[in-house]
C-alpha cells in the first residue's frame, strides 16, 4: 500500500441568496436569519476548496490530475451557481434553504460521482473570509 497524499483545488463563484423558511412569518425569519433574510437577497463571493486524498498513482505521480478536478468543479459548480440567485435560478435550492451548510452538501453530492470512489473527497466552502463550513466531517 502506498502513501496517502491530499491535493487541494480552490475555485471561486459569486451567488446571491436569501435565508428564509416559508413556514415562518417574516418576523421569525428576521429573528433567526437577521439581515440574511431580507426579501431582496444578498450576495457572497464564495471560495470553494476541494480536497482529494488517496494514494499517488505510480504512473503519473498524481493523486488526481488537478486540471481534471478543476474542469469537474467548473462543470458541476461554477456553471450551475456562478452569478445566480440560488433561491430563484437553481433547482437545487428551490425548496432547500441555501445556507452555507446546505450549499456544501449539494456541491459534495454533485462532485462525488465524478471523482474516483477510491479517493476521499472533502470540501471547505468559505461564505466570507471568516465563515466557512466543511463537508463531510471526520
Amino acid at each position: 500500500m502506498g502513501e496517502k497524499v491530499s491535493v487541494f483545488r480552490r475555485e471561486h463563484f459569486n451567488a446571491a441568496h436569501r435565508l428564509f423558511n416559508p413556514d415562518w412569518t417574516d418576523a421569525v425569519n428576521t429573528q433567526v436569519f437577521g439581515k440574511c433574510s431580507l426579501p431582496h437577497y444578498h450576495g457572497h463571493n464564495y471560495e470553494l476548496e476541494v480536497r482529494v486524498t488517496g494514494e499517488v498513482d505510480p504512473r503519473t505521480g498524481f493523486v488526481m490530475d488537478m486540471k481534471v478536478l478543476s474542469d469537474i468543479i467548473q462543470e458541476e459548480v461554477h456553471a450551475r451557481f456562478d452569478h445566480r440567485n440560488l433561491n430563484l435560478d437553481t433547482t437545487e435550492f428551490r425548496t432547500l434553504n441555501p445556507t452555507a451548510e446546505n450549499i456544501a452538501i449539494v456541491i459534495y453530492r454533485l462532485l462525488r460521482p465524478r471523482i474516483d470512489a477510491a479517493l476521499d473527497l472533502q470540501l471547505r466552502l468559505y461564505e466570507t473570509p471568516r465563515n466557512y463550513v466543511e463537508y463531510p466531517v471526520g
